[in-house]
């Protein structure tokens, strides 16, 4: 049973009871991330979510994890472009000391000058890292270039110039502008009392501000573009992409069954062409990735350099090949049972429940029970398919990125 309410200073609670397990999933979503920021705090949202481990009036870095421990719970956070979530994993017995060790962190943490001087360092390593795995930076580039001039081009991580700009101050006002009561998502599943979870939240976010400004969204006209980046590698790094769609356009699960076609699974198009029958890459596969009002569609492929020119021309043959010929009634089906047995695993824990719910609730304002998702994706027909098909069928729309060890013309690759 699923149950969103509403405490007294507004903030929604939305709970799941799962009688049947003994743990439970507490999060604290927040309505704010990359897209919230401007320029010159890139990556604060990231950041903050880091800072919220580092120490509260009452509890040290050290003491939250030993607290966290001796309820045998788990604790995490991560930072998207749209939301971030603090949440942790522990035994339904320990569900009220996980919600304050939480709400500590969220409400009461330092922000010391001297942890966040060395919290900065080890995000630029954080940084470097992302530099040196080249698949990573290919992906990240993509997602770039196909959302140049729109909210969603702008970085998690941020910059090091952005990030080393950030002060105290900065950091604190951005909370009191984003954090704000309207912006705020509790999410739990689990075997656990609704009243009582209700109330150990009643109150404690009372003095948050109510509403925060509603930021225009701009958005630019996508054209393709394409990008190399030259290091010392072993291997090649190729992502082609275009716009795709947003979480509640009608096509989106049209979408989502495609991609497990094209590049999903171990039996997709791509897999079988680029992999199985010519050789010329371990990984390959692609992805749909939807938010609040965008969306894009990546294929990527880790070849050797010398193979980089096949690699793409394979691809192109695998949506040339979608655009004639389309695909199976065979092929949707076999689709829509992975996407469904997907989804089905990912909701029989307790954390999956938990981000299900949330999220949804966060961005979209509603929950999606699980027999509304079956359902959406059982009713996709193959006219939707073909309507799907037009938004990624056309080489000509993608945008290109490359990470290998020499220069190349990559957009002459891409559209001969």
């Amino acid at each position: 049973m699923i149950e969103t309410r509403k405490l007294d200073c507004g903030i929604r609670i939305v709970m799941e009871q799962i009688p049947y397990v003994q743990s439970v999933a507490l999060g604290i979503w927040v309505k704010a991330g990359a897209v919230d920021e401007t320029k010159n705090i890139s990556g604060i949202s990231h950041f903050i979510e880091h800072m919220m481990f580092k120490g509260t009036e009452e509890r040290s870095a050290k003491k939250i994890a030993e607290d966290v421990d001796r309820i045998g719970g788990q604790i995490n956070a991560f930072t998207g472009r749209e939301a971030t979530c603090y949440y942790m994993k522990t035994l339904n017995s320990n569900a009220e000391q996980a919600a304050e060790i939480l709400l500590d962190m969220f409400l009461n943490s330092k922000f010391d000058k001297t942890e966040m001087s060395k919290e900065k360092q080890v995000i630029y390593e954080e940084m470097k890292m992302i530099e040196d795995t080249p698949d990573d930076y290919a992906h990240e580039e993509i997602s770039d270039l196909i959302f140049k001039g729109c909210p969603y081009e702008k970085s998690i991580i941020g910059t090091q110039s952005s990030l080393k700009s950030i002060s105290q101050a900065t950091l604190k006002k951005y909370i009191e502008d984003e954090y704000t009561r309207d912006s705020i998502v509790i999410s739990i599943a689990g075997n656990v009392d609704m009243d009582q979870m209700c109330k150990i939240f009643e109150g404690k976010l009372r003095h948050l501000k109510e509403e925060k400004e509603v930021k225009k969204f701009y958005n630019e006209a996508y054209e393709p573009r394409f990008k190399v980046k030259v290091k010392e590698i072993e291997q090649s790094h190729i992502c082609l992409g275009t716009r795709g769609l947003c979480l509640e356009d009608e096509n989106y699960y049209a979408l989502s069954l495609l991609n497990n076609i094209m590049g999903g699974s171990m039996s997709s198009r791509l897999f079988q062409n680029i992999r199985e029958q010519k050789g010329l890459a371990y990984s390959v596969y692609s992805h749909a990735s939807s938010f609040v009002n965008a969306g894009y569609y990546n294929i990527y492929a880790g070849v050797s350099h010398d193979k980089i020119y096949d690699a793409i021309n394979g691809i192109k043959e695998e949506l040339e090949l979608l655009k004639k010929d389309g695909i199976t009634e065979d092929e949707l089906h076999v689709a829509k049972e992975q996407l469904k047995a997907n989804y089905i695993f990912g909701q029989e824990n307790v954390n999956g429940r938990m981000f299900s719910i949330g999220k949804n609730t966060i961005l979209l304002n509603r929950v999606y029970t699980v027999e509304e998702v079956i359902g959406e994706i059982d009713a996709v027909t193959m006219k939707d398919i073909e309507k799907a098909s037009a938004l990624i069928d056309n080489i000509d729309n993608y945008s290109a990125v490359i990470v290998t060890n020499k220069k190349c013309d990559l957009k002459k690759m891409v559209k001969s």
